[in-house]
């Protein structure tokens, strides 16, 4: 049996005077996964991704990359935030360059690479978002969906293994959101795990596999999405809804277990 690319093992975190923002948290991310982090603001999702990237170390418990534990080292942490990316709500706070390509480019400088391969990691970056007319340009004058791609590729130049996404249809169009579902599509097939933290659960629904539900700091559930959104009562804990197609289904023929959450499996019902 193959190791979890990122495993966190009874981890708890304090911010300073403050109460366990994460506590206790076992969780296991594997190779392609899908999942969709879940709960209320203030309720440790942040904090997961944070804790996720090395960002933020464990108070207690450890964290596991690929099966080795993540020490306290320099190394170890840079390893660790290099194979998981971390792309933020705000794309205007994570972009510091004045072009797109050196703004790319600037992750895998970082590591010490040589030119050519830099230039390939950012080539291939930028083909990746359908960003490879864009080089030359200035990130600030781009809308906010283009830039919401040149963080994504950003990460994409490290060559990650998992990518956690904090909000990443936040302030995006409809048209924008679905081009991101495409790119996301993609990244998963290529093997990359892709966690992504939100409040639009009709998005959830469409995006992932699996969810992870927190609760004041608590993994309050692990378990497949219509497990979670036939959990009422949980729901109703973690300040969620059900998606509109699940009430939808729901309403025409209650006392089912569970409902479609995708419009291909809400036509599937429809006529089954």
């Amino acid at each position: 049996m193959t190791e979890p690319i990122l495993r966190l093992e009874n981890v708890s975190y304090a911010y300073p005077d403050g109460p366990d923002a994460v506590e206790n948290l076992s969780v296991c991310i594997e190779r392609g996964e899908r999942v969709a982090v879940l709960g209320r603001n203030g309720a440790g999702k942040s904090t997961f991704f944070l804790l996720c990237n090395g960002v933020l170390e464990p108070e207690t418990g450890m964290i596991f990359c690929d099966g080795k534990p993540v020490t306290r080292k320099k190394q170890d942490l840079l390893e660790l935030r290099r194979r998981v990316g971390i792309v933020f709500q705000e794309a205007e706070n994570q972009i510091l360059a004045v072009t797109v390509e050196g703004e790319v480019s600037f992750g895998p400088l970082n590591l010490g690479l040589n030119l050519p391969e830099v230039e390939r990691r950012t080539a291939q970056a930028l083909t990746a978002m359908g960003l490879e007319g864009y080089a030359q340009r200035s990130p600030q004058y781009l809308s906010g969906g283009e830039k919401k791609r040149v963080t994504i590729a950003d990460i994409l130049a490290m060559e990650p293994d998992v990518i956690l996404l904090d909000e990443p249809t936040a302030s995006l169009d409809p048209e924008n959101v679905t081009r991101l579902e495409e790119i996301l599509d993609r990244l998963t097939q290529a093997g990359i795990a892709l966690l992504v933290s939100t409040h639009d659960v009709d998005f959830a629904a469409r995006f992932a596999r699996r969810g992870l539900v927190f609760n004041r700091g608590r993994l309050a559930k692990d378990a497949s999405m219509e497990e979670i959104f036939a959990d009422t009562a949980l729901l109703e804990q973690a300040g969620l809804r059900k998606p509109w197609l699940w009430q939808a289904a729901e309403a025409a023929r209650p006392g089912l277990p569970r409902y479609p959450l995708t419009m291909e499996q809400y036509r599937l019902w429809l006529n089954g």
